[in-house]
């Protein structure tokens, strides 16, 4: 049974109304026809279970696209297209995260050496005025 409106299906889904209107565009959701109650257009529970399941997906790190084809797959019994996609977001998470802790650990050396009484130019300002290579080069 359908029953509510697109701001009570944002509520459940725990977004905003136009974040429900882009996921239609994008055609991760459905648009469900006009009712006959002054033409307003009402969500069901198998909506914000898919809305829900849209969150969840971004939240552990996929991309619309990658959200769209997981919803395709939601129907399908084969599961190794969704263990690939999965496989394939850890790889991007963990190399995101090497790179995350790189740049952690670079801010922990530069705060070291800034600390104390010492004169001069500040190391962790220093450090960002250096020249970069060119890309390419």
């Amino acid at each position: 049974m359908r029953e509510l409106t697109i701001a009570g299906l944002a509520q459940a889904g725990g977004v905003g109304v136009e974040t429900v209107r882009y996921y239609q565009r994008r055609g991760l959701l459905e648009v469900p026809s006009r009712g006959l109650d002054a033409g307003v257009r009402r969500y069901g529970p198998d909506d914000v279970r898919k809305l829900r399941f849209i969150r969840s997906a971004q939240t552990a790190g996929f991309t619309l696209e990658e959200i769209a084809s997981l919803v395709r797959m939601d129907a399908m019994a084969d599961r190794g297209p969704a263990r690939a996609l999965a496989l394939s977001r850890i790889e991007a998470l963990d190399a995101k995260i090497a790179e995350l802790t790189e740049a952690r650990n670079a801010l922990v050396r530069l705060a070291a050496r800034c600390g104390g009484n010492a004169v001069g130019p500040c190391p962790i300002l220093s450090s960002f005025e250096k020249e970069t290579p060119a890309a390419g080069a």
